[in-house]
C-alpha cells in the first residue's frame, strides 16, 4: 500500500501554484542571472553581503523586479517568467570593513579612519600582521553604507534587508599574500572567500551586534522584511533582536478574553494603541517581519520567537544546502515539525541561478511536505501564503 511519503516523493510537482525562494544568491554568479526569467520558481529573494555586490543585485532588480501586484491573491497559477524581491544588507562576515560612526562618541569624518588600528579593534585576535591588515579593505562608515541601503529600499518599495545577522564560527580568509591562495571558481563575484584558507581571526561580537543592530533599525524605520543569518549565536541573535522591540512588546490577552471580547476586536486595540497623535502608525525601531534563515537552532529554541508578546512576525526557513547537508538533519527535521504551518519558509541559498536551483526548490519543498503530513499542492498553496505574509505583512486570503 502507498504511503503519504511515497505519494509525495512521486507526486507531479505543482510549479503552476507558485514557489518562492525566500534567500539566495545568484549575484555571486552573474553569468547565470540570464536564467531567471526561464526558471520554474516564481520569486527569486536576492540577497546581498558584501561591497561586491550591493550594485548587481540593485541592478537585477532594475531589470526583473517583481511588483507588488504579482503578490495579489489569485495571481499564483499565472504563466509569468520568474521575477526577483531584491534585499540589501551587509553580511556578518564581512562586518569588519564598516566602521561605527553613529554610535556615541565614535563619530569620526572618513580622513581620520586609522585603517590599521580599526581593525586591530574589531578583529579578534587582535592581528599584528600588518601584511594581512593592509590586505583588507579600506573601512567603510555605518552611516554611508544605512544612507546607500536607504535609497536602495526606497527605489524597491517590496524590498527587504538583507542578510544581516551574526556569526561565533566564521574565520576571516587569509590574505592572498600569504602564498595559501587557491584558484577562485572560475565566474564568482569578487570578495568572498575566493579559495583562501581561513586565518585564525574573526570579527569581534559586540562589533557584529553594532551593524546587525543598525540594520534593523532600518528595516524598522522603512517598515521592511529582514532575513538573518545567525550560526552558533542563536542566544545573541535573539537577545539582539529582543533589544530592538524592548518597550514595544503586544499586551498578550488571555484566551478567555479573546472569546469574549472577539480577537478581531482585540487585534484593533492593539493598532490604536499604535497609532501617533496625527493617526498614522509611527516608525519602529524594530523590523515587522523577520525570516531566520537556513535556520539550524534546536527546535526547543523556537518558543521564544514565537511568544505572543513579540510584535514582529518571525518566519523560519528551510534548505537543503544548509540544513540537509550534514549528518544533524535530524536536529532540521525535528525544527520543521515544531515550527508553525504559517510561519516556514523554503529557500535555496544557491550562488547560481537556473536549474539547480530550481531542483533545490523543489527537493526542500517535498521534504517539508512529507515532514509535515501535507500533500504537494495543499503544501506549495501553504508555503506561498506564508511568503507573502513574510515580504508584504499581511496574511493571504487566497484559499
Amino acid at each position: 500500500m502507498a504511503t503519504h511519503e511515497d505519494d509525495v516523493e512521486k507526486e507531479p510537482f505543482p510549479w503552476h501554484l507558485g514557489v518562492f525562494d525566500a534567500h539566495c544568491h545568484p549575484t555571486d554568479t552573474v553569468s547565470s542571472l540570464k536564467d531567471i526569467p526561464y526558471m520554474k520558481a516564481k520569486t527569486l529573494t536576492i540577497m546581498a553581503t558584501r561591497s561586491q555586490d550591493q550594485e548587481l543585485v540593485l541592478s537585477a532588480a532594475n531589470e526583473m523586479a517583481a511588483g507588488i501586484e504579482a503578490f495579489s491573491d489569485g495571481l499564483g497559477s499565472q504563466n509569468v517568467s520568474c521575477r526577483v524581491v531584491p534585499a540589501f544588507g551587509w553580511h556578518p562576515w564581512f562586518s569588519h570593513q564598516i566602521y561605527d560612526d553613529i554610535s556615541e562618541g565614535t563619530a569620526q569624518v572618513p580622513s581620520e579612519i586609522d585603517k590599521v588600528q580599526h581593525y586591530r579593534n574589531v578583529i579578534s585576535p587582535s592581528p599584528e600582521d600588518e601584511a594581512f591588515i593592509q590586505s583588507l579593505p579600506e573601512p567603510r562608515a555605518l552611516s554611508d553604507l544605512l544612507a546607500t541601503t536607504k535609497q536602495h529600499l526606497l527605489r524597491h518599495p517590496i524590498a527587504l534587508v538583507g542578510e544581516i545577522g551574526l556569526d561565533r564560527s566564521f574565520r576571516l580568509p587569509e590574505s592572498t599574500r600569504s602564498g595559501q591562495a587557491k584558484e577562485p571558481e572560475p565566474g564568482l563575484t569578487p570578495g568572498s572567500r575566493d579559495g583562501r584558507k581561513l586565518s585564525p581571526y574573526h570579527v569581534e561580537m559586540n562589533h557584529q551586534r553594532k551593524i546587525f543592530k543598525a540594520q534593523l533599525h532600518l528595516a524598522g524605520e522603512l517598515d521592511r522584511a529582514v532575513s538573518v543569518h545567525g550560526v552558533a549565536a542563536h542566544g545573541i541573535v535573539f537577545e539582539t533582536l529582543q533589544e530592538t522591540w524592548q518597550g514595544h512588546e503586544r499586551k498578550v490577552i488571555s484566551k478567555r478574553l479573546q472569546k469574549r471580547r472577539g480577537s478581531a476586536t482585540a487585534a484593533h486595540d492593539h493598532e490604536l494603541s499604535d497609532l501617533s497623535n496625527d493617526g498614522h502608525l509611527p516608525p519602529k525601531p524594530y523590523p515587522p517581519q523577520i525570516c531566520m534563515h537556513s535556520y539550524s537552532g534546536p527546535s526547543g529554541h523556537l518558543k521564544q520567537y514565537l511568544n505572543p508578546s513579540i510584535p514582529a512576525v518571525i518566519f523560519f526557513s528551510f534548505s537543503q544546502v544548509i540544513n540537509f547537508s550534514n549528518p544533524d538533519s535530524v536536529k532540521a527535521i525535528e525544527a520543521i515539525k515544531a515550527v508553525p504551518d504559517d510561519r516556514i519558509l523554503v529557500e535555496s541559498d544557491l550562488h547560481c541561478a537556473g536549474q539547480r536551483m530550481d531542483g533545490l526548490l523543489e527537493g526542500i519543498v517535498r521534504l517539508i511536505c512529507k515532514t509535515k503530513g501535507w500533500s504537494l499542492e495543499d503544501g506549495v498553496k501553504q508555503l506561498a501564503r506564508n511568503y507573502k505574509h513574510f515580504l508584504l505583512g499581511r496574511e493571504s486570503t487566497e484559499p
